[in-house]
């Protein structure tokens, strides 16, 4: 029996979204075309795209383009995971900043997003034992991006980093799904000891600008870390904290801090 073709947009809305505000800033602004159709429109997919945005981004004299074009695609060949993540960060970044109004923003000039999945290869080189590669994307990222974010850290999906200078996130740091943080976070260690010692932060959790996590402590789900907070101990579920050093000023103030990116203290906290 004859199959009706499919279209793009039926296999992945997502990429068809991409691609049609792609053509829509062309026409609007054509002297853009060029970075335009090299980022998105000469792509099949959004896989092939971010391939292309983060060998652009990392490339230098030292290692090729097309040797960082290869070593991405194959990560996500094998590892489709890794595209997964991306697709949510992407909406993650779409839905929580208020200056992002297409989905086109985030691949071609949010260096939160970029620097992101940088790291997301970088961790997949880091498990598959090619650690001087993962490092090499490490120190590309945050010689570009101003982010430096160990392989070996942990981070779930739907990750939001707005403004996103001076972040630094440890190698035995856990960040869980859905967590969004501004620029100048910190999660650290509080000594040379090289045991795990680094943050594990829940799912949902709002982490202000500036807030430095450090030590092996825990950040309970859905709690929200005030600007300019110094945490050095747990913070239990559903809280908010702030000061040096945090304590304890309220309830979270919402279910999910991180989606609704609320920083302000109500009149109580």
């Amino acid at each position: 029996m004859f199959e009706p073709r499919k279209t793009i947009a039926s296999v992945d809305p997502v990429w068809d979204r991409i691609t049609r505000e792609a053509q829509e800033a062309v026409q609007k602004q054509p002297l853009m075309g060029g970075l335009i159709h090299a980022c998105i429109l000469h792509h099949s997919n959004i896989e092939k795209a971010l391939s292309y945005r983060i060998s652009a981004k990392l490339c230098s004299n030292e290692m090729s383009m097309t040797m960082l074009r290869e070593i991405v695609d194959g990560a996500y060949a094998a590892d489709p995971t890794i595209v997964d993540a991306a697709r949510a960060d992407l909406m993650a970044v779409h839905d929580r900043d208020p200056a992002c109004h297409r989905l086109l923003q985030p691949i071609l000039y949010f260096k939160g997003y970029q620097a992101m999945q940088a790291y997301r290869v970088s961790h997949w080189l880091w498990h598959q034992g090619q650690e001087d590669l993962a490092f090499f994307f490490q120190m590309r990222a945050s010689e570009i991006f101003g982010i430096d974010i160990h392989p070996g850290a942990r981070i779930g999906k739907g990750i939001m980093i707005d403004h996103a200078h001076s972040i630094v996130i440890g190698e035995t740091a856990v960040v869980g799904d859905n967590v969004s943080m501004l620029h100048s976070v910190t999660l650290g260690g509080t000594g040379k000891e090289e045991e795990d010692r680094h943050p594990k932060i829940e799912d949902g959790v709002l982490i202000g600008a500036g807030a430095k996590i450090l030590g092996n402590i825990r950040v309970g789900h859905c709690s929200r870390i005030a600007a300019g907070s110094v945490v050095l101990s747990e913070v239990p579920p559903c809280t908010t904290v702030a000061g040096i050093p945090a304590k304890i000023v309220g309830e979270a103030g919402c279910d999910q801090p991180s989606i609704s990116m609320d920083h302000m203290l109500g009149k109580n906290q």
